[in-house]
This record gives C-alpha cells, structure tokens and sequence, in this order.
C-alpha cells in the first residue's frame, strides 16, 4: 500500500513506479483508494477508478483538490530514477507529482482550515468522452460541490487561472468538378481556398483581460482536405480551423465569431469546449493566491477547470511540473518545486 507518510518525493517516485496509462488505472486508483481509506478524517468513495475523499468538519468554506492518475503510453521511461534534483519517469511532471502533493495534503492536515474535497480521477489523457471527471460530473455532481478548486496539472509551480476554450469548424469552399485534361470545364475548390487563407493570414487574435489575467487567442488552419483523383478537377475543399478564445465568450459567441470571420463560406462546427474564468477575485481563491506568491498569470489552453466552472465553481491549475516536459520521453520534475508546491498548499490550508 502506498505509504502517505514519507516524504513528498519519495511518494511520487512511488506513485510513478505504478504504471497507469489511460484505461489501466485500476491498480493505482485500488493504493489510492486503500490508503485514503486508512485516514479516520476522510470519508471515501469511488466511481470506476476514480476516488473521491472528504473532509466532514462543517467549515463554511469547502475547497476541492483534484490530479488525474493516468499517464500517456509509457515509452522506456520506467521505472522512475533521480538524477540530481530531477526526478525522471512517465506522468513524473504530469502529473504524478501533483498527485503526490494532493495525497500528502490528504494525510497530514486532518482539520484543514476548510473542508477539502480530493478527487484523483482516471481517462484524463484520451477522448473527452471517458474522462473520470467529467462522468463524476454527470453522475456524481454533488461530489464536486466547492467554493474553489485546483487543479494540479503542471504549471512549474506558477498559478494559471481558468482556460481558454476550444472550438474546431469547417470552413467549405465549393467548386465544379471536371476532368484535369479539360480543367476549363470546372472549377478548382483547392484554389479556392486563397481567401480563406487570406483571411487568417490578415486576422488579429483578441487580448482581452479577465478577471486581471490577460489571454491571447489564436484563430488558425489546422488542416486541408481535398482532391478527388489524380485527373478530377475537385469540387470541395475543407480548411480545418482551431479557435482557442478566452473565457468572456460563451461557446455560442465563439461560433458566432468563427462564422462572421467566414461570412460567404458554409462552416460546420466540428466541437467545441468551454472555456472557465479564473475566479481570482473570489476571497479562498485571494487566499490561496497569497499562500503560493508569484504572479498568477491565464492558462493559454483547455485543462479540466473548464468542468469545474460548468458547476459553477471557479478554478485554477497549479502545480509543480513543467508543462513544456509533459507526454516526452525523458519526462521529469524538479524534487525542490514539489517541496515547494506541497509547502505552499499546507500554509493555504493551515493558515
């Protein structure tokens, strides 16, 4: 059983140690789940392999910490080694280390300052669809219940507030189709894409400031897809395009931009994620802000925050990986920012 009583880094050098890539989370979420178990101050549950434990002190404020266990394929890189002040393995920076910040946390402050809710879920790394978080969500929403969150996904100990939001659409340019030898018959939707490509060329990304952090967005081709055969003039060609927008829009207001951008072109929204303002001014999240120091700065990407703000709970992503190490190879984490990050959460919540 994973031992919550030794030092932060030596539990994440053990919880890397436990292989866990996206669907094969059962043994970890079963030491998870056993360990927690054992604390007396916790009340645990399970949904698939993902584990819920809470405190139950009637605090007027109750705070939700959450990590996700699975890991990307592992390529080489376990078991875990320590070189130095680096700790190297698969899902050592994202996000083990936060993992094993949370689970300290969980051990050693049975009369947090407020209630916490500690939530390691499973699928965070494959399709939307089998995220542990997101079926909680669906089917557990109460457990999610909180005043602030944080997500410990890795931001080399910086806090990142909200996220951007996600949207993918098709833009179509239409043409005629004829055979290549007589090309004058038809009309060619590849080279029709040029205004398209125009406009992005001539697009001017927003910056706007929420909530005190400023968010650049990004409208960009992603894709093409076209041609028919080697001697067919096409008659459609696709422009794929991503619009990551900041949390001041709505996903409706999102699709309404991309159209506008488009206007005399067919667009077909592909999907679409929100995006989740950081909840900075809120007093717990003024308090946690204060505890870990720096300067929050905005998450330029989606993360899970975005499903805690669809219930209403404002969220930010802190913890002590480098997101820039996270799916590589040789993937590690500095052993001090994981000191740090557990120091940092124990005065928040022991303040």
């Amino acid at each position: 059983m994973l031992d919550l009583t030794q030092d932060v880094r030596d539990l994440t050098a053990a919880i890397v140690d436990i292989e866990s890539v996206s669907g094969g989370e059962k043994a970890l979420a079963d030491e998870v789940e056993r360990a927690l178990a054992a604390l007396p101050h916790l009340t645990v549950t399970r949904s698939g392999e993902t584990v819920v434990a809470r405190t139950e002190l009637g605090r007027s404020e109750r705070v939700l910490i959450a990590g996700h266990l699975d890991t990307v394929p592992v390529a080489g890189n376990l078991p875990s080694r320590v070189e130095g002040d680096l700790l190297y393995g698969c899902g050592a920076t994202d996000m083990k280390a936060g993992v094993a910040v949370a689970l300290r946390l969980a051990a050693t402050l049975p009369a947090p300052n407020r209630d916490v809710t500690y939530v390691f879920y499973d699928c965070e790394e494959v399709e939307a669809e089998r995220n542990g978080l997101g079926r909680v969500a669906r089917e557990h929403a109460d457990w999610l219940a909180a005043d602030f969150a944080v997500l410990m996904e890795p931001t080399d100990g910086v806090i990142e507030g909200g996220c951007q939001g996600t949207l993918r659409a098709e833009v179509m340019v239409t043409g005629k189709r004829a055979h290549s030898a007589r090309s004058w018959f038809g009309i060619n939707a590849i080279h029709g894409i040029e205004p398209v490509l125009a406009r992005l060329n001539a697009y001017e990304p927003r910056r706007p400031v929420v909530d005190g952090l400023e968010y650049r967005e990004g409208l960009n081709a992603v894709g093409v897809r076209g041609g028919v055969a080697g001697n067919v003039i096409p008659d459609l060609c696709v422009v794929s395009v991503n619009y990551r927008f900041a949390p001041d829009l709505s996903i409706k207001e999102a699709e309404q931009h991309v159209r506008e951008v488009f206007d005399g072109f067919a667009v077909n929204i592909v999907d679409a994620a929100p995006a989740a303002r950081p909840g900075l001014t809120h007093p717990v999240a003024a308090a946690f802000t204060a505890a870990v120091g720096g300067e929050p700065r905005a998450k330029l990407g989606w993360t899970d925050v975005a499903r805690f703000s669809a219930l209403g709970v404002p969220a930010v992503n802190y913890g002590p990986g480098d997101p820039n190490l996270a799916h590589q190879q040789g993937e590690y984490v500095s052993l001090r920012k994981i000191v740090e990050s557990e120091r940092a959460m124990l005065d928040w919540l022991s303040a």
